[in-house]
């Protein structure tokens, strides 16, 4: 079944990021909002952020608000957070094909990959 899913993992605490609130974007001529969600305790979204049909090939972006994240887990930042709200740019290409987009988050440093 075609669908987007993403994981995130806090690297600070060594455990799933739960109630990290996230946002996907189809981009073109405008950026189109298509989903909204939080991560679970499991630091995964309830459902799919893209399913079936509404997978379409193009280019993505998700938006992860991390440092209200860090902040709630007691984490102290500056006023001005290093990392503020964590922005993933990638392609979808087949719209038949699941596509896993983990997030693996500090307060100073991420990386992602496509997982499966």
């Amino acid at each position: 079944m075609s669908k987007l899913t993403t994981h995130v993992l806090d690297t600070t605490h060594g455990r799933p990021g739960k109630g990290i609130n996230l946002r996907l974007f189809r981009l073109g001529n405008t950026d189109e909002l298509v989903a909204k969600a939080t991560t679970n305790a499991d630091g995964r979204c309830d459902a799919p952020i893209l399913e079936g049909d509404k997978m379409k090939p193009g280019t993505y972006r998700l938006e992860f608000d991390v440092a209200d994240y860090f902040k709630a887990q007691g984490v102290k930042l500056p006023d001005v957070p290093f990392l503020d709200t964590v922005l993933i740019r990638f392609g979808i290409t087949d719209d038949s094909a699941h596509y896993h987009v983990p997030l693996l988050v500090s307060p100073y440093g991420y990386s992602t990959y496509r997982g499966s």
